[in-house]
This record gives structure tokens, sequence and C-alpha cells, in this order.
């Protein structure tokens, strides 16, 4: 069998994979989910753990949940910081949406916040204490992938943000950089950070003017104002407004992209940041054809696709 290039489907994760439980480190995990969410979940959550190539990374600072097949939730758990996020955040979330990407049980990902915020930036509490213990400050003080690991990610598969309440600084700086963002009706967004003597330099910038404009970009860096739900999906940057559950809508959408060829998902996705990334129209197409294309071509899903489509046609 020639060798598939994206991660294989779960087809091959399929057999449970008993000797995971062997392990005490997911038991913790398991009766909260007990205490908490009803048997069909419970059942859900056991039968997705045994399917993974790897076991999730532990993190301390955010919450993992597998609410439908294919689907990684991520919850970020601060509430009372109004889930600001510290350098280890940053280091757990980075490593997350790489394991995520390297899952094959895994297709889309979901992020949003515990409380009334989705995440008010960063922690400028552990920033003035290491200020006020004369430790060094980082080169940076996020990874590569930037602040919550997603303001400058390119990563392979599609995350969404479901915005259920305030997201300001680095808050928002995920969110312009994110594929997909619905935002509850209540939620306020924006970059406050010259009210508060800092700039907004984990990517935002030069990307927001790309979604709303020159002129709407600078009036929101310049005067630092808080902007409504429906407001930013007026300019472009929330594809919907929820009226309801934010959570529960951003896992329809996660399941309906889910359920499409994961590869062209993954390959699509490349053309659009190709553009996203500065590169012409001409330019991103002939990446694609050269170097992702390629990829898929004669794959497994594609030849499926295939014939599904000449069945209905027939």
């Amino acid at each position: 069998m020639a060798e598939r290039w994206l991660p294989a489907t779960d087809s091959r994760f399929r057999r449970l994979n008993f000797h995971l439980f062997n392990a005490n480190k997911h038991l913790l995990h398991v009766f909260a989910i007990v205490l908490a969410n009803p048997i069909d979940t419970i059942c859900r959550f056991i039968h997705t753990m045994t399917q993974f190539k790897t076991s999730p990374p532990k993190t301390s600072f955010s919450k993992l949940g597998f609410p439908a097949d294919h689907i990684l939730l991520i919850t970020l758990s601060r509430p009372k910081s109004l889930n600001c996020i510290n350098y280890q955040g940053h280091v757990e979330l980075d490593a997350v949406y790489k394991w995520f990407d390297h899952e094959p049980q895994l297709r889309v990902a979901i992020i949003t916040g515990e409380g009334r915020a989705f995440c008010a930036g960063a922690d400028l509490k552990e920033w003035n204490d290491s200020n006020a213990a004369g430790k060094s400050r980082r080169a940076s003080p996020f990874p590569a992938s930037g602040f919550g690991a997603l303001s400058t990610r390119s990563g392979l598969k599609p995350v969404i943000c479901a915005v259920n309440g305030i997201a300001f600084g680095g808050g928002f700086e995920m969110i312009i950089n994110a594929d997909i963002v619905l935002a509850s009706s209540s939620a306020q967004l924006g970059l406050p950070e010259v009210k508060r003597g800092v700039v907004a330099l984990a990517g935002a910038l030069p990307r927001l003017t790309r979604v709303v404009g020159r002129q709407r970009a600078m009036e929101m860096c310049l005067a630092g104002r808080a902007y409504s739900a429906q407001q930013m999906h007026e300019w472009g940057v929330v594809n919907a407004v929820v009226d309801g559950d934010v959570v529960a809508e951003a896992v329809k959408w996660a399941v309906e992209i889910a359920g499409n060829s994961p590869d062209a998902v993954i390959v699509s996705r490349q053309g659009v940041m190709s553009g996203w990334d500065g590169i012409s129209a001409q330019a991103g197409t002939e990446k694609i054809m050269q170097e992702w294309h390629p990829k898929i071509d004669r794959g497994a899903n594609m030849v499926e696709g295939e014939a599904d489509s000449f069945a209905y046609a027939r």
C-alpha cells in the first residue's frame, strides 16, 4: 500500500486500544466527566480516547474535550483571570495544536473560554511580577505560533473560535487569525492596548488591515474601543452572531467540516492561507498545484469522492 502523506483516516484505529487504560493518567479526567455528564457522553469520551494514535498533552490552564467524532474542544480555564493566558498556557496550547494537527482521529478544533470571557489578553500580573522580581524578559512571551498558539499559527487543520464573551488584546489577536469565528451576541471584542501603554504585537495589526480595511483598522488600534459581536460581524471579523449556546453552534459547524474529505479540507485551507500570507493569486494557485495538490491527487479520499459523484449522477 502506498504511503499516505496526510494523516490516515480513523479506519486504522477502530480497534479498541485496551492497554491505554493500564495507565492511570486519564482516570481523573474520566472521573470528572462521570460527575458532570450523562452516560452517552462518557461512552463517547472512552470510545474516542481509545482510538487516538497518541495521548493528548497534559494541560493545567485549559480543558480538552471531544464533543463529537473528529472534533477537539479546547476551553481556556482561568475564569477568575478572565482567561488571560500566561507563558505556560501558551506553551501548553502550542503542544495541543501540534498534537491536533498530527492526530489522525481529529479534523477540526474549537476554542472557547470558561466563564464570562473568551480571553482578555495577556497575564499582565505575571508580567508585572516578573519585572518587579528583576527577572530577565524572554525574547518572546509566546511560541512561534503566537499568542495562545493561534495568533500566528499556520498549522494543517482548521480552528474555530467560539467567542463566548470578552475578547480583548491577545484574545482578539487569536480571533483575527482563526479560520472561522462564531461569537455570542453578548461578546465584546477589541484591541485596548493603547489605553494601557502597550502595543498589539502578536500579529493582529497587519492582518486586521486585510480584514476590515485601513481606516477601520486604524480606528480599532488607535482608539482602543470595545466593539459588539454584531459590529464585528458587519466588518467581516465574525462569521456569525449566535443568540444561544455559541459552543453548540460551533460544534455543528465543525461536524459539517469534518464530514468532508479531510485531505481536501487541509489543502483547500492552505490555498486560502497562501492569500492570507500575502501571496498573489497566481503564486498561491501555483503553490497549490505544485506542492499540495499532488499529495492528494488519486488518493483514497479523492477516489472515493469521484466514485460517490459518479454514483449520484447515475
